[in-house]
C-alpha cells in the first residue's frame, strides 16, 4: 500500500523530519518520503490509516491539506 498526502505549512528539512518521526511511530508504516517544496508526503506499509496519519501530521504540528 502507498498513499499520498498533501501538508501545509512544512518549509524545511526540519519540518519533514519531525513528520517523518511522527509517522514512523505507526505500527504498519514502513517508509516515508516527504518533498518539501511540494508538502507531499508518500507512506508505504501496512494498513496504515488515514486518521493515524492525520493525527502524526498534527503531533508534528501540521496539518493535512484537505482540499
Amino acid at each position: 500500500m502507498v498513499k499520498n498526502y498533501k501538508v501545509n505549512g512544512m518549509t524545511c528539512d526540519h519540518c519533514a523530519m519531525s513528520v517523518t518521526e511522527e509517522i514512523e511511530e505507526i505500527v504498519g508504516a514502513q517508509v516515508v518520503n516527504i518533498d518539501v517544496p511540494s508538502g507531499m508526503v508518500t507512506v508505504s506499509g501496512e494498513d496504515v490509516s488515514d486518521i493515524d496519519i492525520a493525527a502524526a501530521i498534527k503531533e508534528a504540528g501540521f496539518e493535512l491539506d484537505e482540499s
